[in-house]
């Protein structure tokens, strides 16, 4: 997989980024859509004109100006002819600024179009990724690359058609004039002028671009930290790290902007340089247009001409700067949007792969190996085998790889050995899609979208009606606490859900797998953050949404699986037992040993609640013996 940059690393040599600048132009002209191309085409027709006009108005400014300082010619003639030239100088002003906004509006559609089309086609290769991608990006990160993106796709593709090409075609025309109308060697110093001023213009560039480099991962670098923070705000304020976190976030924004701040000096540094050499060129040919006056040779209008000229000839040249400038600039934000589109997806449909075809919903992992890291086997040859219609629990000591498991079968990881099978069929050969249509999960840490109540569960079927979610959350048994908020179904439930308390969100969750309706269930020890209330309250609804389905469950809580049809218990990888509750206490081994564990702690925590309720009742003199009775109690 193609790793993005990280800070410190070698910045992307030029060749790639006109490699991305080459991808980029095929916007300018798409294929699939004539009338974006008749746009485009229009667009040019309007930005050549407008440089005709540019370049034939400071003739009419030539002409007025001799006009003026005509000694002879009649009074009338004498006033109409400049009048007549000033008017026309007038209109080719209008026109030239009236064909480029022309030009502008006509292609604004193509270059937005442009900026949708990458937008999108980031989004959707954002979580086309493997969840490893995911677990090791922060979203801070990502999201200021395609912020950063989407505003130098536009700025690329708009400077590149508008400033570099046209630009380039003034100042040939220019050149042309002075060498028609007066003498080569006033093209000679112009174009010596332009040698030196994009000579400069490039080696400023240069290195700015590298000072923009160090600013964007500053930037990223500050936003990740900002999110991350703001994304854990409950954690911030449960160890009153308000200050750590502004801390840690000041130290990457002094890091920003001490790269801001050379970023700006040395566009001072630019502008200055590109400044004083358009002017000593413009000294030159004032000068020698000035000496040929003197000589009889010109006339005043010539200067003037020369004049407007030149100065006209500034402002293209100066977009030369900005345009390589903002081109150079834009595609340092663009490479890593195209970075992200060029890491490989490590889970991908396999050529002619089947839509996968759910008869009974069995699943079966044929000797399974895993692992995350070679250096640490995760999973060693499972076997397993779901039934359809059946209950099959999984338990076992944290890192036995229970999770692990409905990872592979939502094919999140392909295993390193063995297959996993749905009614025969290899997850590996049937599409992405068709699988996890087939599967619903019940997670424990649920997160829902900063949104509605009916949007959330309307997630698990987009295309469900408002009755469909009401009937769905009646089965998870939270319609009628959802009845009594103010808002209903459309109350907001915050940022990751966080306005509704973890029974809530699971019921939510719950009620969105429901409207899913999948075969398959799989259930992640979907209730082991919640309190023995809830717990059974969840447990009564998820018994509902598992009835007459596959279900796969991971469990922490052994009281959760003693219903199930067979408990799998894991233990470094390995399948050490399984059957049925009553048969695996009898064999007294690894499950024993831990329900016993669970039943010694469940049974501490019921006489710490019973001594709690107690002390409540009791004055405060007493109250010391009752925390002394509590002591003695925490102990199994």
């Amino acid at each position: 997989m193609t790793a993005l940059p990280q800070k410190g690393e070698r910045p992307p040599a030029d060749g790639e980024q006109w490699r991305i600048l080459r991808q980029l132009l095929p916007y300018l002209w798409p294929k699939d859509r004539p009338d974006l191309r008749f746009r485009v085409a229009v667009a040019m027709f309007a930005l050549v004109l407008s440089k005709i006009v540019t370049v034939a108005t400071p003739y009419a400014f030539k002409y007025a100006t001799d006009a003026l300082t005509s000694a002879g010619g009649a009074a009338a003639i004498a006033f109409t002819v400049p009048f007549f030239f000033i008017l026309a100088y007038g209109v080719g002003r209008i026109g030239m600024v009236g064909l480029a906004q022309i030009r502008d509006a006509i292609f604004a559609k193509v270059g937005q179009r442009a900026v949708r089309q990458l937008a999108v086609q980031t989004f959707r290769h954002l979580h086309a990724l493997s969840l490893k991608f995911h677990l090791e990006r922060r979203t801070g990160g990502l999201s200021r690359i395609i912020s950063r993106g989407t505003a130098g796709i536009d700025t690329v593709l708009r400077f590149s058609l508008f400033n570099t090409f046209p630009t380039a075609l003034e100042i040939l025309m220019v050149c042309g004039v002075l060498a028609w109308s007066f003498s080569w060697v006033y093209a000679l110093v112009v174009l010596v002028t332009i040698v030196l001023y994009v000579g400069f213009t490039y080696a400023a560039t240069e290195w700015r671009i590298n000072l923009r480099r160090t600013m964007n991962a500053a930037d990223t670098d500050a936003s990740t930290k900002a999110i991350d923070s703001l994304l854990n705000f409950e954690t911030v304020k449960y160890f009153g790290n308000e200050e750590h976190e502004a801390r840690r976030y000041e130290r990457s924004m002094e890091s920003y902007e001490g790269a801001a701040v050379k970023t700006w000096v040395s566009l001072a540094v630019l502008n200055a340089g590109q400044a004083a050499i358009f002017t000593v060129g413009l000294t030159i040919c004032m000068a020698m247009s000035a000496f040929a006056i003197w000589r009889g040779q010109a006339t005043v209008g010539d200067l003037v001409m020369i004049n407007a000229l030149m100065i006209q000839l500034y402002m293209p040249l100066n977009f030369i700067g900005s345009s390589y400038r903002e081109i150079k600039q834009g595609l340092i934000d663009v490479e890593e949007m195209f970075r992200l589109l060029a890491v490989d997806a490590d889970i991908r449909d396999r050529p002619g792969a089947q839509a996968l075809r759910i008869a009974e919903g069995e699943i079966f992992f044929d000797t399974v190996s895993f692992s995350y890291d070679p250096e640490r086997q995760v999973l060693h040859d499972l076997t397993l085998r779901v039934p359809s219609g059946k209950t099959v629990a999984i338990v076992g000591p944290s890192g036995a790889g229970k999770s692990t498991i409905p990872r592979l079968l939502y094919r999140f990881y392909e295993p390193d050995r063995g297959r996993v099978l749905i009614d025969g069929q290899d997850i590996a050969e049937v599409t992405q899609v068709s699988l996890r249509a087939a599967i619903g999960m019940v997670p424990q840490d649920t997160v829902l979208f900063n949104d509605t109540i009916r949007y959330n569960i309307r997630y698990g079927r987009p295309d469900a009606t408002d009755e469909d979610v009401e009937n769905a959350a009646r089965l998870a048994q939270i319609h009628d606490f959802v009845m009594q908020l103010p808002r209903g179904y459309d109350t907001l439930v915050g940022e990751r859900g966080l306005k509704l308390s973890g029974g809530e969100k699971q019921r939510v969750s719950i009620a969105r797998t429901i409207l899913k309706g999948p075969p398959i269930l799989v259930l992640d020890e979907a209730t082991s953050a919640l309190d023995s209330l809830t717990e059974q309250e969840i447990q009564t609804a998820l018994r509902q949404v598992s009835r007459n389905r596959t279900t796969l469950i991971i469990a922490h809580r052994l009281s959760t699986v003693v219903d199930a049809d067979e408990i799998i218990v894991l233990e470094a990888g390995r399948i050490v037992e399984r059957g049925g509750h009553a048969e695996l206490l009898s064999e007294n081994g690894v499950y024993a040993a831990m329900w016993n564990r669970q039943r010694a702690v469940d049974e501490a925590r019921r006489r710490l609640d019973e001594v709690d309720r107690e002390a409540e009742e009791l004055l405060p003199e007493t109250q010391v013996e009752a925390w002394s009775k509590r002591a003695a109690a925490y102990t199994p």
